[in-house]
């Protein structure tokens, strides 16, 4: 099976370890830091991302910002607030999907900006973790709107941390549609 088609390729890692342009945060919406991979990247890039994103007053759902990377491999960061699915069902996919698209609105603007032909970015699942979005739904969600938005200037990873991410990522990426009960 592919892990790579077109400009979307599918990684089992450490995000936090990757040598590209810029990597994604799943963020909360005050951006200061938390659990999983938010506290990670916090913890990894130094005090000075902290700061930064005390300055930046928090995020809307199904928005991002981006800050300078600091003691990480890559260049920037971008924070995104994907959305809590139990109790916010109706509206959880939409908020989820914006969140993708503006991270590569960022991307680009910083693609452009920085007169850079080609540039990387990895993404966490977004939402995955303690705010409870379904991993088989959230990956069909993030893998078809880049697949809507990004464009050839792009190169996007998705950095799978577990096991299951990664072989729903993968599959999905192959049109393969399968449940987390069938893996």
């Amino acid at each position: 099976m592919n892990t790579k088609i077109d400009n979307i390729e599918v990684i089992q890692g450490d995000l936090t370890s990757m040598n590209l342009d810029i990597i994604v945060n799943a963020a909360n919406h005050t951006l200061l830091g938390g659990g999983g991979i938010d506290g990670v990247i916090h913890y990894k890039a130094g005090p000075e991302l902290l700061e930064e994103c005390k300055k930046l007053n928090g995020c809307e759902i199904g928005s991002a910002k981006m800050t300078n990377a600091y003691n990480l491999l890559c260049k920037k960061i971008i924070h995104a607030c994907g959305p809590m699915y139990y109790g916010n069902r109706d509206e959880a996919p939409i908020k989820l999907k914006e969140c993708y698209k503006k991270c590569i609105e960022l991307a680009e603007q910083y693609r452009i900006e920085n007169k850079l032909g080609k540039i990387s970015i990895g993404f966490p699942c977004i939402s995955t973790g303690i705010y409870g979005y379904p991993k088989d739904e959230a990956c069909k969600i993030a893998i078809d709107t880049i697949r809507e938005c990004v464009n050839k200037n792009i190169d996007v990873k998705f950095v799978c941390y577990e096991e299951l991410d990664y072989k729903l990522y993968i599959n999905y990426l192959n049109g393969i549609s399968k449940s987390v009960f069938e893996l």
